[in-house]
């Protein structure tokens, strides 16, 4: 079975993490970083989510440490997520929020991502139901999303030119929204993934082939020093949207939950000096 893991790339390290924490309610569940010095050209990743990546929709932070800000275009429109408590934590923060419909909150993070909070609270134990997508042709993307890589379609809107797929009942599902003009991703684009079984990453390469579409990457192993190897290949939509395919059974291997993220987190945070350095040195931090 294929699975929605991930997207967004978000650009500050400080407040997104801490606003994905409280009020929202994401966990932090593992981090990587480049370790290098001096911080130009420093990057680090954190993954946060309700539940562990293995099913559960997470989203992965990058933060790089020399740009200190990134431009925002219209590809990605938001998280909708299903939590009466982040509702509640918002309003006892007095985060902004903006009713845009009964029952549904649309609030927004520090970089300007949109999320949106439905004050009700699901059955099934991931709080995260859709992420949004624009597309300059709903037709020719629902071809590429259902016919090629397989999603089914649960919801289809012709006169609001948005359709809902997904891979299975109790996943995330991703949302096509369709937009007039040009998909523009700027610089703060991010990226889907999923995971499936390795055994299946030939042949959807092999596909796209096939079918002329675009490959980012070609099916490649990538080495993570201390853990799993993991086969990924990675393709472009017909609106330039990254899709990253990874093998399930390393994956697992690779992102077990680390006890010690947290306090990593916090503790990277804390020895974040990369404006002093950067200042040091007279090198403005570049925008994105």
């Amino acid at each position: 079975m294929r699975n929605l893991k991930k997207a967004a790339k978000l650009p500050v390290m400080g407040m997104i993490p801490c606003f994905l924490k409280s009020p929202l309610g994401f966990d932090y569940w593992r981090r990587e970083d480049s370790f290098s010095k001096p911080y130009d050209g420093r990057w680090s990743k954190t993954m946060v989510g309700f539940g562990p990546e293995d099913d559960h929709f997470v989203v992965e932070l990058t933060y790089n440490y020399g740009i200190g800000d990134y431009k925002l275009g219209n590809d990605f429109l938001g998280i909708t997520l299903a939590s009466s408590q982040a509702v509640s934590n918002a309003k006892k923060l007095q985060w902004p929020l903006t009713e845009v419909a009964e029952g549904i909150f649309e609030t927004e993070a520090p970089g300007g991502y949109k999320f949106y909070l439905q004050n009700c609270n699901l059955p099934q134990s991931d709080p995260v139901l859709k992420v949004t997508l624009t597309v300059s042709d709903l037709q020719k993307s629902l071809n590429y999303w259902s016919n090629l890589l397989g999603m089914k379609i649960y919801e289809k809107d012709e006169k609001k030119q948005r359709a809902l797929l997904g891979y299975a009942d109790n996943q995330c599902k991703l949302e096509l929204q369709g937009i007039k003009g040009v998909v523009d991703h700027a610089a703060a684009f991010g990226r889907i993934a999923f995971s499936c079984p390795q055994k299946e990453l030939p042949g959807l390469e092999d596909l796209m082939k096939r079918e002329n579409q675009k490959i980012l990457t070609p099916l490649v192993s990538l080495d993570t020093p201390g853990k799993a190897t993991v086969q990924v290949v990675i393709l472009a939509d017909p609106d330039g949207h990254e899709i990253c395919f990874v093998g399930d059974e390393a994956f697992r291997e690779l992102s077990k939950m680390d006890p010690e993220g947290s306090k990593l987190l916090d503790d990277a945070m804390a020895a974040d000096k990369s404006d002093e350095w950067f200042a040091k040195h007279n090198k403005p931090k570049a925008s994105g």
